[in-house]
């Protein structure tokens, strides 16, 4: 499982001309899942985003996570994340989860976070939204679990 985050100081989500979900400090983080990855790994990559340490502390260093800020989290389901891009030109999916046990694992990623990191919103699987972000630093990291 993929996670490309991103510390921000506003994102939102778009459907329909429709501001769905939006969040102030805190992380953008767009999830993607391959085909060997199973709701076992969700508990770990929770944890792996809102622990990782990616505000700066008083003296400047990135020292504090989301969840030492106290800041938000906008989880917004990326299937492009899952591409396999090693050769030619045209993006390939075949590494990609199938589309609905990609939405279920989404599903169960959303129930886990609400008890885990209640500071959070989403975004919606399989919809065509606009992603609005304002990314802090910048700073964006990749981080896979599986």
């Amino acid at each position: 499982m993929i996670g490309l985050i991103q510390r921000v100081t506003s994102g939102s989500v778009t459907v329909n001309g429709e501001i769905r979900a939006s969040i102030n400090e805190g992380l953008v983080v767009l999830v993607g899942f391959q085909k060997s990855d199973h709701a076992q790994l969700l508990p770990k990559f929770i944890e792996r985003i809102t622990g990782f340490r990616l505000f700066s502390d008083q003296q400047g260093k990135m020292n504090l996570s989301v969840a030492d800020r106290g800041a938000e989290v906008l989880w917004v389901p990326q299937f492009t994340l899952a591409a396999d891009t090693h050769s030619g030109r045209r993006p390939s999916f075949s590494t990609a989860a199938h589309p609905q046990d990609a939405k279920a694992l989404f599903d169960v990623l959303m129930a886990n976070v609400r008890t885990a990191y209640p500071k959070s919103s989403f975004g919606y699987f399989g919809e065509h939204m606009q992603v609005t972000l304002t990314n802090d630093g910048p700073v964006t990291f990749w981080i896979e679990v599986g």
